[in-house]
């Protein structure tokens, strides 16, 4: 597979705006011309909210996606960004995935749903690898990557690249922090991870977002206000005459379940 290059935008959505969000998402594919993949945050059409939902929610086949997928065709590049999906029976958090003609290659709809968005979204209940750029990658919104057993089953089902779109707020910063560059590192995947910045609507977003090699290096990050960072993903296997790449192969050597036993006292 080799090496790709990755624009990752830590932004501070436009609320209930998805024309200026897709705006913004045009200077920064038109900015960083020649990547192969952009990741841009959580709910990021129309800003992060759990607030009349219902009202913001979009198609996938909709006219605002619709200019996601040009932008992506003109760029020659895939893009990832979530937004408010209209489902049967409410409203999804969903990240959309675009290949790099501009086709509609997945949606995933978050399965671990947080606080108030347990009243305000429909879970998924299915978890996604999708090829982007020609590579299996795995998709993660936020929450998501706080247990281990995504990430797994993501790397179990054939990805070669975890991506997390987030919206993770103080005083969380440190765990997500912790958690995302844990996935990366537990699975042997390189791990790109996107939060939103700034103030929102009830919350203040706290940023850091980042990108972690496949033995949990920091290869790329960014601070604490909006930001778009480059970074290149060596995405080859791993060769045993590297130092770097003799870290355990945990997906190989764990032995899956193992009984628990509870001797009476």
């Amino acid at each position: 597979m080799g090496e790709i290059k990755a624009v990752l935008a830590q932004l501070n959505p436009k609320l209930r705006d998805a024309g200026a969000n897709v705006e913004t998402a045009k200077g920064i594919l038109s900015r960083h011309a020649g990547a192969d993949l952009f990741v841009l945050p959580e709910l990021f059409l129309e800003g992060y909210t759990t607030n009349g939902v219902r009202d913001l929610a979009l198609d996938p086949d909709g006219p605002e996606v619709g200019e996601m997928s040009r932008l992506a065709r003109e760029n020659d590049a895939a893009v990832v960004f979530g937004l408010h999906e209209r489902v049967p029976g409410g409203t999804a958090n969903s990240a959309v995935c675009v290949d790099r003609r501009g086709d509609l290659a997945g949606v995933y709809r978050k399965t671990h749903l947080f606080g108030d968005e347990r009243e305000a979204f429909v879970a998924g209940d299915e978890l996604l690898v999708v090829d982007l750029a020609g590579i299996r990658t795995g998709i993660m919104i936020c929450f998501d990557v706080e247990f281990p057993e995504v990430a797994r089953s993501l790397a179990l089902a054939g990805a070669d690249l975890l991506v997390t779109i987030s919206a993770n707020m103080d005083p969380f910063g440190r765990d997500h922090d912790v958690f995302a560059t844990a996935r990366a590192l537990e699975n042997g995947l390189p791990h790109l991870y996107v939060n939103q910045v700034g103030k929102g609507e009830a919350f203040r977003f706290v940023g850091g977002t980042m990108a972690v090699s496949a033995n949990g290096d920091r290869m790329a990050e960014a601070g604490g206000s909006e930001d778009v960072i480059e970074t290149a993903l060596d995405l080859s296997a791993r060769d045993a005459d590297r130092p770097e790449d003799l870290r355990p192969r945990y997906l190989e050597e764990m032995r899956g379940a193992l009984p628990v036993v509870r001797p009476n006292r």
